[in-house]
């Protein structure tokens, strides 16, 4: 019995790693203008990018391999050295972060040389394409206070588990011990999870970055799963994930923290799904929210799409712009966002607005589409106009 094969299943093991993309024990130069990512690990050379040319620099070491191909905004075949080294430049890329995959023979594999970032189900490998001075909002900034992110799990009737949480807290929250905050609950999009707006987007450094310069108040960020997720003694998802919002969470974050819990002093936004989430929870539950925001989620109807008939503005949501004296009074801001290279609302923000919606904000993030870059910008304009 005690020579089950260990061995073998060791061997195959090694061989799968070896197959996929690192780094080498010598640290190699790298060509002129180019420097890892800030998105590899902390031992990685490769991926590199140029900030000058925003070129991407992509290494997999494979030598048994008969085809490697980058997947990033497409599937790129990759070149083999005689080292068994396969090479790729890309284009020009988008500023910004960037999920990618390797395919060695036709199997795709997260990039060792990457952090893992959960992008379209699964741990996927990232990369961010540095901006200049103008992306400074979302770095870490040394010389301001920097809030808390808290990690959390709070227990879901609705769900029949446990479900985790991220809520940030910032800087003076432990300094005003008597003070009470807003709360501004901020979704992700689909195929990502409630660590999206720490880690991909930057959140704390947005927020921080705004409260020390007196441009946002002072809140609390929460940032929950928008999925409704089983474990091995549940295997069907059900429930509505408004009613986990409204029922299960809101009653958690106000009891364990210090918050107002009026909804003049509760706002709500989202991402891509994130946003149509949003607009699910606060039409349907107007007495606990007056601020909302989607970013790259706005969808009335059709929207833009081929052969599709979008709804009037009197019926959308279940006729809540009908009255728009009614919703101006309930809503003290609907901010919708997008990117300009995306699917963009804007024909039917201005048909809200000639309705008579005054209590609307439209903003484009110019050259981006729908990725992280367009949600950074969207919070930035977002955040400051909360609770005022």
């Amino acid at each position: 019995m005690k020579k089950i094969c260990f061995l073998p299943v060791v061997f195959v093991l090694c061989s799968i790693v070896s197959a996929q993309p690192g780094h080498t024990p010598q640290a190699e130069p790298l060509p002129a203008g180019f420097k890892p990512a800030s998105t590899n690990t902390f031992i990685s050379q490769y991926p590199a990018v140029n900030a000058q040319t925003h070129q991407a620099l992509f290494r997999v070491s494979a030598p048994e391999a008969n085809s490697v191909k980058l997947n990033l905004n497409g599937s790129h075949d990759m070149k083999k050295d005689e080292k068994g080294v396969w090479w790729i430049t890309t284009e020009p890329l988008v500023v910004g972060f960037h999920y990618y995959a390797i395919s060695i023979d036709g199997v795709q594999v997260m990039d060792r040389g990457s952090e893992a970032y959960f992008g379209s189900n699964w741990e996927s490998s990232g990369i961010e394409i540095p901006e200049g001075p103008e992306g400074d909002y979302y770095r870490f900034n040394r010389d301001v206070p920097h809030g808390q992110i808290r990690s959390l799990y709070y227990w879901s009737d609705i769900n029949g588990m446990e479900r985790h949480v991220n809520v940030y807290v910032p800087a003076d929250y432990e300094k005003n011990t008597d003070k009470r905050y807003p709360v501004l609950y901020l979704v992700h999009g689909w195929g990502e999870d409630e660590n999206g707006w720490s880690v991909q987007g930057h959140m704390a450094n947005i927020m921080d970055g705004l409260i020390a310069s007196g441009k946002a108040v002072p809140m609390i960020v929460v940032m929950p799963s928008g999925d409704i997720k089983t474990n091995s003694d549940i295997r069907s998802a059900s429930g509505s994930i408004t009613d986990i919002y409204v029922k299960n969470l809101i009653p958690f974050i106000d009891k364990t923290f210090r918050t107002y819990t009026d909804r003049q002093n509760r706002a709500m936004a989202g991402l891509s799904r994130g946003g149509m989430q949003t607009t699910s929870t606060v039409f349907s539950n107007m007495d606990k929210f007056a601020w909302m925001g989607t970013f790259s989620g706005f969808f009335m109807g059709g929207m833009g799409r081929a052969g599709a008939q979008a709804p009037s503005v009197e019926t959308a949501f279940n006729g809540v712009f009908k009255d728009p004296d009614v919703f101006d009074r309930q809503i003290n801001l609907l901010f919708i966002s997008t990117g300009t290279e995306e699917r963009n609302p804007k024909e039917q923000v201005e048909a809200l607005k000639a309705h008579g919606i005054k209590n609307i904000v439209f903003h484009e993030s110019q050259g981006t589409a729908h990725e992280w870059l367009t949600w950074r910008r969207a919070l930035n304009d977002f955040a400051p106009r909360l609770f005022k």
